[in-house]
């Protein structure tokens, strides 16, 4: 650890290329230790922050250099950023990742900003292989796409844990804003060959007509709500909000649940259920 944190704070024009070498040697002598049980938790934890620290001023120095080392090339993709998107990439846009079709990404707002990020896309689902990690280039084919910087905002909320104002508290929650990107050259063909893939059904659709004075939106078409999908797989949502509703009430019985949790639980089932199967706010 000592031997790490040397190396960062060391690092410098003069010997970027060498420290970053440094680094990949202490991490693993770090792990390895670690492994036998001789670094704790902690320790190691400490050591990941500072080997991702030393990438992230070697990065910096590279940003202002002419020359790349060879060895150094693949550092920009190790320190990518990854952007979680809202869908499933196997529904909307299967073949990316079946035969490596790309499709044009890119952000659709704050455009008067430099992108200074540079990620790779993943979708919602459990599965490692729901991202797109090829982009279309002038000239070539790119492993990283240039994205703005995530905007945080932060809210408050009055809660009140035992129903009296005594004990109210404000409740401060941070979150991201949202960012919106854009896949071109998909639509009906990729939805049709996703099928029910990851069961996130058909997408929201606007069909937009150019006007010599801008655009109309002509019409809109509704995406699947979750009821409809579990109907295309045999599930009745009627009987689904019975069973649930069952369960309260012998929650109730065993005084697990008060009345006003089981009217919430079954009012938030049946809510969801009517809701679209993406995410939403």
């Amino acid at each position: 650890m000592q031997n790490l944190y040397e190396t960062y704070q060391s690092i410098s024009k003069n010997n970027y290329q060498e420290a970053y070498h440094d680094a990949i040697q202490f991490k693993e002598e770090s792990i390895s230790l670690f492994n036998f049980g001789y670094l704790s938790i902690s320790e190691r934890a400490k050591v990941e922050q500072l080997y991702w620290g030393c990438f992230r001023k070697i990065q910096e120095i590279l940003k202002d250099s002419e020359y790349v080392p060879d060895d150094l090339e693949e550092l920009e993709k190790i320190m990518a950023s990854i952007y979680y998107i809202n869908l499933s990439v196997f529904q909307s846009a299967p073949d990316s990742w079946a035969i490596n079709q790309l499709f044009p990404i890119m952000p659709i707002h704050r455009l008067d900003e430099e992108p200074t990020e540079r990620a790779i896309l993943a979708d919602l689902t459990c599965d490692s292989d729901g991202k797109i990690e090829q982009f279309i280039d002038l000239r070539d084919v790119k492993s990283l796409l240039e994205l703005h910087p995530l905007k945080v905002s932060h809210k408050s909320s009055e809660y009140s844990p035992s129903q009296t104002l005594e004990n109210s508290q404000t409740e401060i929650t941070s979150v991201f804003e949202p960012y919106y990107l854009a896949m071109f050259l998909g639509g009906a063909y990729q939805e049709i060959m996703g099928n029910l893939h990851n069961l996130f059904g058909d997408v929201n659709v606007v069909h937009i007509k150019l006007t010599p004075s801008g655009y109309k939106i002509e019409h809109v078409v509704k995406g699947d709500t979750m009821t409809e999908v579990l109907n295309y797989v045999q599930y009745n949502s009627d009987g689904l909000v019975e069973s649930i509703r069952c369960q309260t009430e012998q929650a109730l019985q065993e005084e697990k649940i008060t009345i006003k949790e089981s009217r919430m639980l079954l009012q938030n089932y049946e809510s969801s259920l009517s809701s679209y199967t993406y995410l939403s706010n």
